[in-house]
């Protein structure tokens, strides 16, 4: 995954100002998502907590983790419904619930990687899988619901 290669966020949502996923959001995480090499179904994200992402100690804080966890996992699901329905665009899908557990402790200083896939659709609900790992290490996981959301649904056209 080059840095000059341009992540999902970017390509479809680049004046996006999510808090986790936005490019055009400057304070926020900004995490970028990329199709998985020889898997066109995972999708893998690679990103590096700074100092105030802290927990205690030498750790990623938890909420930070649920967040990179929920907008990567939500990019799954899209990147599921454009390869699925074969769409030139995104569909604009939101979180319907996702479940984080903590494996272990995630250490900062340390490029965190996460990879999502689709498990299971039906419709407009994708439910996605994720893990989180330090050094090949798994440290959390991800299971969560998304929804691609229709006109009048606040979130449509966000992207």
């Amino acid at each position: 995954m080059p840095s000059e290669s341009l992540s999902l966020q970017e390509l479809y949502a680049p004046d996006n100002a999510c808090f986790g996923c936005g490019p055009a959001n400057s304070k926020g995480l900004r995490i970028r998502s990329f199709p998985k090499d020889g898997d066109e179904d995972t999708l893998i994200c690679v990103w590096t907590p700074s100092d105030h992402h802290v927990a205690y100690a030498t750790f990623v804080n938890g909420g930070v983790i649920g967040s990179i966890f929920d907008c990567h996992s939500n990019w799954a699901a899209m990147w599921h419904l454009m390869r699925r329905d074969n769409l030139e665009s995104p569909p604009c899908t939101v979180t319907g619930e996702f479940q984080v557990k903590f494996k272990r402790p995630t250490t900062m200083g340390e490029p965190l990687r996460l990879e999502a896939r689709a498990v299971t659709s039906k419709g407009s609900k994708v439910e996605v899988e994720a893990t989180l790992s330090v050094d090949d290490k798994v440290t959390a996981t991800c299971h969560g619901t998304f929804i691609a959301v229709k006109p009048g649904h606040p979130a449509y056209h966000r992207w």
